[in-house]
């Protein structure tokens, strides 16, 4: 009798200040939805998704943490043990994208180099109220030494290229070609689809 191999399973934790979008990427991941209603996340929500990939199923367990300050000291626990550290930031909110310095730094501070981390610009379909340029991701990215792509949750550009980017680098998965990892993001990052700039036009958030 064949032995089915065990699922491997990896721990994304989300980082980030509050209202950034960390839920949503998530939610238009695992849904393919986008709630127009914003609620704060409180604490520390958690889901699980099974992605299939070309010679693989591996699951992810995505860990979902709140951006407020008075739940700062839950998130060390919850990097600790991650495989992937994703740090969102609000292409319209500068703060925000200054503020991923000290999670970067968090994040390091905890698992060293033993873990991805993924720098992602949300809502990119608020293409008026940009305050963050992709260039100042790039490059944070790069002197940071850590992955780096922009979404928009509520678009759903780019979700899950990121999703499949982070798949891609995960431990064991060097099989993944370049050219393969390469197919799986779109390359123009800097453009937004006819709808974000539609949806962006009737205003409204866009967490």
């Amino acid at each position: 009798m064949s032995t089915v191999s065990p699922l491997a399973k990896y721990k994304l934790v989300f980082l980030g200040d509050q209202s950034v979008g960390k839920t949503s990427i998530i939610t238009r991941f695992m849904y393919d939805k986008f709630d127009t209603t914003y609620q704060a996340t409180i604490g520390i929500d958690f889901l699980s998704k099974t992605m299939y990939l070309e010679d693989r199923t591996i699951r992810l367990q995505l860990w979902d943490t709140a951006g407020q300050e008075r739940f700062r000291s839950l998130i060390p626990s919850y990097i600790r043990d991650s495989s992937v550290a994703v740090i969102v930031y609000d292409v319209a909110n500068r703060q925000s994208f200054l503020n991923t310095t000290k999670w970067i730094e968090e994040v390091r501070n905890e698992r060293g180099n033993d873990v991805i981390i993924v720098l992602v610009g949300n809502k990119t379909d608020l293409v008026d109220k940009r305050q963050v340029s992709i260039e100042e991701g790039e490059s944070k990215s790069r002197d940071s030494d850590i992955m780096f792509i922009e979404t928009s949750a509520k678009a759903g550009f780019n979700v899950k290229p990121l999703f499949r980017k982070i798949a891609a680098a995960l431990p064991g998965m060097e099989t993944l070609s370049a050219t393969k990892q390469e197919d799986m993001v779109d390359v123009n990052l800097k453009s937004t689809t006819s709808n974000a700039q539609a949806e962006q036009n009737q205003g409204g958030c866009s967490c």
